[in-house]
């Protein structure tokens, strides 16, 4: 049986991004996408996605029910790694102190960072270890929905 390896990727490259914006994040696919999202006022949650099986199948549903909590950030985006690459580039340009991890996340307030839950923070953990380390960024830095 041959599989056609193309194929098979854009399968999961669109699955990925299906999960994340089905969770109400919103593709950042442009280095000027990024750069107008982020200067926006409150707190951005960034999801840097990825189609690393064992750390991406964490991340995924770990942001969709992270943002199920009473304090969370007024701006829910993604950016592709490997896939939107200008994006991701511009994006990790803001995480200063951080170095390139996918998946991961970023929280930021005001276009600054101010804490990243990075690949080793997720992989190999459970998905709700990760959503409570998102929701504690979120009770120390956003606003009550």
């Amino acid at each position: 049986m041959n599989i056609d390896f193309n194929l098979f990727m854009n399968d999961v490259v669109r699955q990925a991004r299906k999960e994340i914006t089905a969770a109400g994040y919103t593709e950042l696919t442009t280095a000027e996408e990024v750069d107008e999202t982020f200067k926006k006022s409150g707190t951005t949650l960034v999801m840097v996605n990825s189609v690393c099986g064992c750390a991406g199948g964490i991340a995924r549903p770990a942001a969709a029910h992270a943002v199920h909590y009473d304090k969370r950030p007024t701006n829910l985006v993604t950016v592709f790694a490997g896939q939107d690459k200008e994006a991701t580039a511009r994006a990790r340009e803001y995480f200063e102190g951080y170095p390139p991890s996918s998946p991961s996340f970023a929280l930021l307030k005001d276009g600054k960072i101010i804490t990243m839950v990075e690949r080793h923070e997720i992989e190999g953990h459970e998905p709700m270890s990760v959503v409570m380390k998102l929701q504690e960024a979120f009770e120390q830095h956003c606003e009550e929905v």
